[in-house]
């Protein structure tokens, strides 16, 4: 296990997930959980989370992997990340690869972040499979859940988000998020107080992303609103079907 102090904050943080598990059935007994760690500070928060005693969610096991999508040459960051596992006695499986300058080459300038996504969710199925693992861990968090509906609105015109656990492959994998209930700064703060490691991300993309442009957006209108994400966020349980014209009720 890896170290606790049984903070108010890892607390709070446990409660909230265990909540997203049970309310969405997210792990079972026996379960083989493949988590995916990018090296960032959300994907190890909830690797040390779900590696650590659950008051109500039955046995299971996990994985770490880590696709290195090859920005990085030297694999500098990721050395420290491995050592990390290593010393925690972590089940793990890290592999480099050259995703990202492949997405970013020259005949996919228009959209690299959707190629480099799917190359690395395809290594990532493949590997579940591989390791006889049933489900995949994401990190993705409230405020990803927000954003990617606000997102998908704005430039894949239509309305749709991230499933806190999505069925894929006639039912033989599922993708569950654990942090679906909990925002970013909470994640962001906890890390940093249990001192976990994190790899710098260097995709060149990475600070110009639409997800960053959502990011500064909603900032801008928390100036106004400091309730507005919890409102968006609230407003996916709240659709007025009655509301909506008829003919796109009918559309499937």
């Amino acid at each position: 296990m890896l170290r606790k102090k049984g903070t108010k904050l890892f607390l709070h943080l446990k409660k909230w997930l265990e909540k997203a598990v049970l309310d969405y059935n997210m792990i079972e007994e026996g379960d083989r959980v493949l988590v995916g760690v990018s090296g960032g500070a959300d994907s190890l928060a909830l690797l040390d989370l779900l590696n650590t005693p659950m008051v109500y969610v039955p046995p299971f096991s996990i994985i770490a992997v880590n696709i290195d999508p090859g920005f990085d040459p030297t694999y500098s960051d990721y050395d420290g990340l491995e050592k990390f596992l290593r010393e925690n006695n972590l089940n793990h499986y890290m592999e480099k690869t050259d995703i990202g300058p492949l997405s970013h080459s020259d005949y996919n300038k228009k959209n690299p972040c959707f190629l480099c996504s799917r190359l690395r969710r395809r290594r990532i199925f493949e590997i579940a499979a591989e390791k006889d693992c049933n489900k995949i861990a994401f990190a993705h968090h409230k405020d990803d859940i927000i954003e990617t509906l606000l997102i998908n609105l704005f430039f894949g015109r239509e309305i749709s988000t991230m499933m806190p656990k999505q069925t894929i492959f006639q039912g033989r994998l599922h993708i569950i998020r654990p942090f679906a209930y909990i925002g970013e700064d909470l994640i962001k703060k906890y890390a940093k107080e249990q001192r976990l490691p994190s790899a710098k991300n260097k995709c060149p993309t990475s600070k110009i992303s639409r997800r960053i442009y959502i990011k500064k957006l909603l900032k801008k209108m928390e100036r106004d609103n400091k309730n507005i994400r919890d409102n968006i966020y609230k407003a996916l349980r709240h659709i007025k079907s009655d509301y909506l014209p008829q003919d796109m009720r009918d559309m499937k």
